[in-house]
């Protein structure tokens, strides 16, 4: 985990280093927008059903144009996840926080449009579950660097697109899956699963 995140940092830390010496071939910006998450259950105990999760993504954005048409984009993300699952007892609800480096491909496919691509690491920071009945409600909060629970960093692949209406500002649409399980042994209490997300957000270039 150390040596990948060291890498995502490191090719992250070199592009805004560039941005800051070279004119337009390489772009600094920002975005936000709504995450909508589910899981994708594997094996273990998973007999249970589960809806969308609505939550957030913010972060840093780099633009570098590597020809006409293609450019390398990588992004540093909070984000988060998770799922609901509603029982016979009330509402669980599970969010997953975390840092998502993803580091893309865009390819313009025509004025303004992109189709983008590539692998994600991402980096669990916390995990809170929340338990409503009729009765009350119960929550609990999970700082993962000092739980075993599940795995602390996880790759995966983004597939989506952007549209820029100006040099400077834009809208994009991906969707997001991990390409490994959260944990290899699950229970009732940390089932096996693969997180999926879709994305909507607004992007700013400076």
């Amino acid at each position: 985990m150390k040596k990948i995140l060291i890498l995502a940092i490191g090719l992250f830390v070199t592009g805004v280093a560039n941005a800051q010496s070279t004119d337009k071939a390489i772009k600094l910006g920002a975005k936000a927008g709504v995450n909508i998450s589910n899981i994708i259950k594997d094996d273990g105990n998973n007999n249970f059903k589960t809806d969308y999760l609505v939550g957030y993504h913010a972060g840093i954005t780099l633009d570098i144009k590597l020809l006409e048409n293609l450019a390398f984009t990588p992004e540093a993300l909070y984000s988060t996840k998770g799922y609901k699952s509603t029982s016979t007892f009330g509402e669980y609800t599970q969010t997953t926080h975390f840092i998502d480096i993803p580091i893309l491909a865009s390819i313009r496919l025509a004025e303004g449009l992109n189709v983008v691509a590539g692998p994600q690491v991402s980096f669990l920071l916390s995990t809170n579950n929340k338990f409503e009945t009729g009765f009350g409600t119960a929550e609990q909060k999970i700082v993962e660097d000092s739980s075993d629970r599940f795995k602390k960093s996880l790759v995966g692949g983004v597939i989506g697109f952007r549209y820029d209406f100006s040099n400077k500002v834009g809208i994009n649409g991906r969707y997001a899956l991990d390409f490994q399980k959260n944990n290899e042994n699950g229970t009732s209490q940390t089932p096996e699963f693969k997180n999926q997300v879709f994305q909507v957000g607004l992007g700013l270039k400076f």
